[in-house]
């Protein structure tokens, strides 16, 4: 059963898109929190949408877990844990500007929806604020589980040799980065590039026409270079410092941020979001300054390979990425949160890697190879292969961050299975035989 809280934005069915007509009815009351039957369906049709190998088994499991999310709520209720405006504001935002920049405009989405985000918003902030609540209240129960290395070796040695995991061949992979440098001309071309764009529009012209025929932010410029409800963090601080300071129909000067040069204009403020366009220009980059880079990035390859400084010093040292130069270039997994990654995890990243890892032996270091940034720029990169390990058991001593993560699994389960028996004793809690089929995974007592 997966405990994390069904807290799904099922803008599906809340958005009056067609869905298959039930006959809805209350299929539980916990505490005061009733539960119909249509809230089931469509959180089960949404998993269905993602899994469709789904069975009346996993309905189930639905189920109990909306069961657990009543409990909470009636239990926050008990322990005065609210959510406040503010954060059920910000939830809001957060979500459907998610979902406007699928769509591309707020005026889209609100033709796709045929409503307001004004009165979607409305519908939804009910929900909402219960999914924060109910979210504050696992919180509680769970904390921050931080077990410790003695903890994680008991939890192994309660498991059977059998049950123990089969882990597919990993590497650890370091990685020394040079981008090429942009010079001062091509900075001074780019700012002055701007300038008279700038002025164009103060003079009258239409920026959201500029920005469609110049910007070279693809995020934005096929939008009139338009971005909508942007909220406080979703951008970079050089970029927010501008956009939240100026007054509706304002034009910001000339600004650097790590994409490039901008301008601004504050289309709207609506509360805690604003509406803007901007139009970015990258300082360009020529061929001769690709070219340095890997010529510089050759001699550190050189100089690590003749032993006159090791791959975790020269990273430290030479590399411009600043997520692996303080970690001696190691390369950390976000699915894990380790340094071990399987091969098909770094295919997703870059095939050309793994073409390069499979001819490499532990601890040699690679050419320079080309390669985009996240940020979609141009780049090299030297790597070198820390360690490869074979398909094996699960095991402390090559495997311990991978049993760290079970072993808080199973801890927050118990964790929230003996709360859900012991405050199941002390609310009120009705059933409907709709779901008396149903093996339910906890000890609930039901108190009609």
């Amino acid at each position: 059963m997966n405990f994390r809280l069904l807290f799904v934005f099922i803008l599906i069915s809340c958005a009056g898109v067609a869905q298959p007509i039930l006959l809805d009815k209350v299929i539980a009351v916990v505490g005061k929190y009733p539960m119909l039957l249509s809230e089931v369906e469509a959180n089960f049709i949404q998993q269905k949408q993602q899994r469709t190998d789904l069975t009346d088994e996993d309905k189930c499991h639905v189920y109990e877990d909306m069961l657990f999310q009543k409990l909470l709520l009636a239990q926050a209720d008990r322990d005065s844990v609210v959510a406040s405006d503010n954060e059920v504001d910000g939830e809001l935002n957060r979500r459907i500007q998610y979902y406007v920049g699928m769509l591309g405009s707020e005026e889209k989405f609100e033709e796709f929806y045929g409503k307001r985000v004004s009165a979607f918003k409305d519908e939804l902030r009910d929900d909402v604020r219960n999914q924060l609540v109910a979210q504050k209240m696992q919180q509680k129960i769970t904390g921050d589980t931080k077990l410790t290395p003695s903890e994680v070796r008991t939890f192994f040695g309660t498991l059977n040799v059998d049950s123990l995991p089969i882990v597919n061949s990993e590497v650890e992979i370091g990685q020394i980065v040079k981008r090429p440098s942009v010079t001062d001309q091509a900075k001074k071309e780019a700012r002055e590039q701007l300038e008279i764009y700038r002025q164009r529009v103060i003079n009258g012209e239409s920026m959201s026409v500029l920005c469609a025929l110049y910007s070279e932010d693809p995020g934005s410029a096929k939008n009139g270079g338009r971005y909508e409800s942007v909220m406080r963090g979703q951008f970079v601080p050089e970029f927010e410092a501008v956009a939240f300071r100026l007054k509706a129909g304002e034009i910001s000067e000339i600004f650097e941020s790590p994409y490039g040069y901008h301008f601004i204009e504050l289309v709207a403020r609506k509360g805690e979001s604003v509406d803007v366009r901007h139009l970015l220009i990258a300082p360009k980059i020529s061929p001769d300054d690709v070219v340095r880079a890997k010529i510089e990035l050759d001699s550190i390859q050189q100089m690590i390979i003749r032993g006159q400084i090791s791959f975790a010093d020269a990273a430290l040292k030479y590399s411009d990425d600043k997520d692996t130069k303080h970690n001696g270039g190691l390369m950390i997994n976000p699915a894990s949160n380790s340094t071990k990654w399987e091969i098909d995890e770094v295919g997703q990243m870059d095939q050309n890697m793994v073409f390069m890892l499979d001819k490499m032996e532990v601890g040699d270091v690679s050419t320079p190879m080309q390669y985009a940034t996240p940020d979609a720029k141009q780049a090299w990169r030297i790597i070198t292969l820390k360690s490869r390990t074979e398909p094996h058991k699960a095991n402390i001593k090559d495997d311990y961050t991978r049993l760290l993560n079970m072993a808080t699994y199973v801890h927050q389960k118990k964790a929230i299975s003996d709360w859900i028996s012991k405050k199941s004793k002390i609310t009120y809690i009705k059933l409907d035989p709709t779901f008396s089929h149903c093996k339910l995974e906890h000890n609930w007592t039901i108190n009609n």
